[in-house]
């Protein structure tokens, strides 16, 4: 007898539905499990066994045959356990509900028939709601996240015995009750605030430019300037997440098993710090399983990156492609997965090896080929698709000694709210978030230059030396100075505020 259940599995962070078909047919005892399974899928084979037993259950003495389709695509992942237990008793020549059957099942069990909690379950809710399924079995401790997804029904379980009466009719499970959007706090409230920072106004300017318009910036200082301290205060100025971000970066954290317990959405963006070790799967994702990488981490949020030139070049030039692209693809022999990565990158390096160059309390030892060596780490490519550079001094003692760090995230955060509602009407009729992600097409209507602010421009192009794209990313800071003074032109002023945050193209005399 065959039964059919229901199931999911996952490509890098997207759900694809699984039919698990199991066969129970007299013949020498055996359990085959065929459908591509990976080692976790064909493990299942004594968890279900046991599971079986110790629920009460007969398990059945005959030839048992599970296939998981499609055939072609490999199956990862503990979650088909509590199917594939559920399809051999149901195979047992025991009714399955009609009801029942329309409903996906996911879950991995213990030896005592216990459910556990697995990873992806977001993606695979929302793959059961894209398939027209009426509910949805998920382990107990992953109900939170599961009812995220509105219009599903939920049934959280906690054992075998309990799926098994709801699929064979002998017992009615109560859907998990969702909670209203409103009562889903988007949490801003962090640990850290701007009023701790003593001094660096300018940086803290630098900043809230960033922040209004979703700028990639650069900060260069000596050791103890600020500079990580300021970088992790830049998430309590961004705009909080909308309903729907909040999925994004919930279903990717979701997938890797970084979600916390009990938790339903990402309170607040993330900011994620890797160290200069890391390697280039770490930072942009891969592995024999692709899995997402620290820039897919931070979608949504801000990717830090402390002591810059010391990751490895070939590391940092992996950074290209989702710096221009918004996302990361990741070629394998059998496929090409593709995972979001939109994120604000902020980086921080000393300005020399020893990290004292043209300090004026502390004496370089650091040679003029040193030097040049050491910021050549950072391609001219990968260079230009940072925005903003800002210099961070030290912060002289009589600021320490004042005790007041200035404004809070709150006030500057207000102002960054403002920018961003007037970019989100701009770009009504278009999918671009922030002035950053404006292309040519957008720049040239949004960013027109009076006959000053060119002659201006053009001036700092010719003594710079810039680029094309450095070129347009001065047009896209002005555009967001602009957007925070309120302006509808883009002013002289505007653009000589832009100009001075590209300090790392003016060469050693910038230092």
């Amino acid at each position: 007898m065959v039964s059919r259940i229901r199931s999911c599995a996952l490509i890098g962070i997207d759900a694809y539905p699984v039919e698990v078909e199991v066969d129970v047919t007299p013949g020498l005892p055996s359990f085959t499990i065929v459908g591509l399974p990976e080692t976790s899928v064909r493990e299942s084979k004594e968890r279900v066994k046991s599971a079986i037993v110790n629920s009460g259950y007969a398990f059945p003495d005959d030839r048992i045959t599970v296939n998981l389709a499609p055939a072609y695509v490999k199956k990862t992942g503990t979650g088909f356990d509590l199917p594939i237990a559920l399809g051999i008793l149901c195979a047992g020549r025991t009714p399955v509900d009609s009801e029942a059957s329309r409903h996906l099942v996911l879950g991995e069990l213990s030896l005592d028939g216990r459910i556990k909690p697995i990873n992806g379950i977001l993606s695979m809710v929302l793959s059961a709601k894209e398939a027209d399924l009426d509910g949805v079995l998920v382990p107990y401790e992953n109900r939170m996240e599961a009812t995220v997804v509105r219009g599903m029904a939920v049934y959280p379980v906690s054992t075998l015995s309990e799926s098994m009466e709801f699929f064979t009719g002998t017992r009615d499970l109560i859907p998990e009750s969702p909670d209203p959007f409103d009562s889903l706090e988007i949490s801003v409230e962090a640990d850290v605030d701007f009023s701790e920072v003593m001094g660096q106004e300018h940086v803290k300017r630098a900043l809230e430019v960033a922040a209004a318009g979703g700028h990639n910036l650069i900060m260069v200082g000596p050791p103890g300037s600020g500079k990580t301290m300021l970088a992790q205060r830049l998430s309590t100025i961004l705009p909080p997440l909308s309903f729907e971000e909040a999925i994004e970066t919930t279903r990717i954290y979701s997938v890797v098993g970084m979600l916390e317990k009990e938790q339903r959405l990402m309170p607040r963006r993330p900011f994620r710090a890797p160290h200069h070790t890391i390697s280039d799967a770490g930072l942009i994702g891969g592995g024999h399983i692709p899995r997402p990488g620290e820039v897919s981490l931070a979608h949504n949020g801000v990717l830090f990156l402390d002591e810059f030139p010391e990751f490895k070049k070939h590391v940092l030039e992996a950074l290209r492609q989702p710096l221009e692209d918004q996302k990361v693809t990741i070629s394998r022999a059998a496929s090409a997965l593709t995972f979001p990565a939109s994120f604000m990158l902020v980086a921080a390096m000393n300005p020399c090896p020893c990290g004292y160059h043209m300090d004026p309390k502390h004496t370089c030892r650091c040679t003029d080929f040193q030097i040049f060596k050491y910021r050549s780490r950072i391609s001219g490519p990968l260079m230009d698709r940072i925005d903003i550079h800002v210099e961070v001094p030290a912060v002289p003692r009589r600021e320490i000694q004042k005790g007041t760090g200035g404004e809070s995230s709150a006030s500057i955060r207000k102002r960054v709210l403002e920018a961003r509602e007037i970019q989100r009407r701009r770009f009504a009729k278009s999918r671009i978030p922030c002035n950053a992600r404006m292309g040519g097409r957008h720049i040239k209507r949004h960013c027109p230059l009076d006959e000053n602010s060119t002659h201006l421009l053009n001036s700092a192009m010719d003594r710079l030396g810039l680029s094309a794209r450095a070129y347009n990313r001065i047009l896209k800071i002005s555009r967001t100075i602009a957007d925070l003074s309120k302006a509808e032109a883009i002013a002289p002023e505007h653009v000589a505020e832009a100009i001075q945050y590209r300090s790392l193209d003016r060469g050693k005399e910038a230092f």
